[in-house]
């Protein structure tokens, strides 16, 4: 029977993987994990380990650990565990060139990150609806939510007049926007851009029959509306869970 809905397939697990058609067993030359990911063989296969590999991947004074694709990263409020290609964006972005505030920064995001876990109104958008808004004005920048969950296919990052990464110095660029994911003041330091330019997308909590939570400035208008499985579920960031839920 042929199935007609596939699992999605993952980066971590091809379907290749279980076709024993197509990869055969077979012994490498070289089994070390590192040496394999620095070059490649010629021929493909899946490595099976009987223990977990794990390995430093600390930066700068703050330690971590990464075990099969998963970050352990040593805070003062306790450990925090992430996706290990999202603490390679971290480690490389949240440093300003020292690399001693990473771990101050990444307490800063995480503290921030829990307390929007904590509003009913904050919304985590899917991936799928920002790389769809983002390709409107072909944006390079977003604004609102944490270095937790912002993704990386944006050039620059921040909140209000926040840097989190990207460009040392502020410039007039296209721009996505989740207004649920800034404080009143960062909205009303954005709110200068906004009314001097039209390239920008805006994000808002359902707004509903009434319209309360539209942004108050005149510049916004209401262009779309979406229903059903717009944003992800609370503390996905944690759990690597990236099923969507149903907007109320």
């Amino acid at each position: 029977m042929t199935q007609l809905n596939p699992e999605r397939e993952r980066f971590s697990v091809p379907h290749a993987s279980g076709d024993l058609a197509i990869l055969k067993d077979r012994n490498l030359e070289n089994e070390d994990i590192f040496e394999i990911v620095r070059n490649p063989p010629e021929v493909g296969a899946v490595p099976i380990f009987e223990k977990p590999e794990s390995w430093d991947s600390t930066a700068g004074f703050t330690q971590a650990v990464t075990t099969q694709g998963i970050a352990t990263i040593r805070l003062p409020s306790g450990p925090l565990r992430m996706d290990g290609a999202q603490w390679h964006l971290l480690k490389h972005t949240l440093t300003d060139s020292n690399p001693s505030t990473l771990e101050a920064s990444i307490q800063n995001e995480l503290t921030l990150q829990l307390r929007f876990d904590k509003d009913k109104k904050h919304r985590s958008f899917a991936w799928k609806l920002l790389r769809l808004v983002k390709g409107v004005f072909q944006a390079t920048k977003y604004k609102g939510d944490t270095a937790l969950t912002i993704p990386p296919f944006f050039t620059n990052a921040g909140r209000g007049k926040e840097r989190i990464w990207g460009e040392e110095i502020a410039t007039p660029q296209p721009m996505v926007i989740n207004w649920s994911g800034l404080d009143d003041k960062e909205k009303l330091d954005l709110i200068p851009a906004l009314t001097a330019t039209d390239n920008w997308i805006l994000l808002t909590h359902p707004l509903g029959a009434n319209n309360k939570t539209q942004p108050s400035f005149r510049e916004a208008q209401l262009v779309a509306r979406a229903d059903g499985k717009c944003s992800r579920h609370k503390g996905w960031w944690q759990e690597g869970n990236d099923e969507l839920a149903t907007t109320p």
